[in-house]
């Protein structure tokens, strides 16, 4: 079944990121990027599920809470604010559950999923719709399973997070700055030469040759992208 996802983040770049990763998933989501604007989409549209980032313009994400919490609608709570006193407000003014920055969209997903279940508002098993395809690659969200024309992929974790990524919007040119948030959110330890390392060792896997794809196709001066149709 699918839920849908309201999503209140001021970082326009982040709030993109978990859009995409919630169509991925199956989900529709709508996006804001204050708390006003919050209260006001929630009440509206009557979301199942609030993703709230805490430092929001105009009202903050405690004050959205405030308001949410007679409205029982489900939230998960975004903060860099990882103190205990933060936290446990948060949790007394009504989320459901929170994370703390940076994180990773397949593990803020795999909240998601939980707060959903708990709450009821998901009834259905979907993993059938969490399968994407594109150039003869199948990518199950919910298994974790790559398939090359029919042949299973093993994949690192990184791997498997740019690959549903890029299978979920063939043709579409994603820069290595792009990917690296789907691979390690908003951690900056990492850096974008690392994808370019997960894109050679993507293509030794699906490429019958590794020196002339012809499905991860890299656009130069921009990033990569996978060939749509089939490859």
């Amino acid at each position: 079944m699918c839920a849908h996802v309201l999503v209140a983040e001021d970082d326009e770049m982040q709030a993109e990121l978990i859009r995409r990763s919630l169509l991925t998933e199956g989900h529709t989501a709508t996006v804001v990027h204050d708390g006003a604007a919050a209260i006001a989409a929630a009440r509206e549209l009557r979301p199942d599920l609030v993703v709230l980032d805490l430092m929001l313009p105009v009202i903050d994400g405690f004050g959205v809470c405030r308001v949410l919490r007679e409205d029982d609608i489900p939230i998960l709570m975004l903060t860099a604010r990882s103190t205990e006193d933060d936290v446990l407000l948060g949790l007394e003014l009504g989320a459901d559950d929170y994370m703390t920055k940076p994180y990773s969209p397949r593990e803020l997903m795999a909240r998601i999923r939980t707060v959903l279940r708990r709450s009821g508002r998901t009834t259905e098993d979907r993993q059938e719709d969490t399968v994407v395809r594109a150039a003869g690659l199948s990518v199950d969200a919910v298994r974790h399973e790559v398939r090359c024309d029919g042949v299973p992929v093993d994949c690192t974790p990184a791997e498997f997070e740019i690959l549903l990524a890029m299978t979920a919007e063939p043709e579409r040119v994603f820069s290595r700055r792009q990917l690296l948030q789907y691979t390690r959110g908003l951690d900056r330890a990492s850096t974008e030469r690392a994808v370019d390392v997960h894109i050679m060792n993507l293509r030794r896997k699906i490429e019958a040759d590794p020196r002339r794809p012809v499905r991860l196709l890299t656009v130069f001066g921009v990033g990569y992208k996978l060939r749509g149709g089939r490859a």
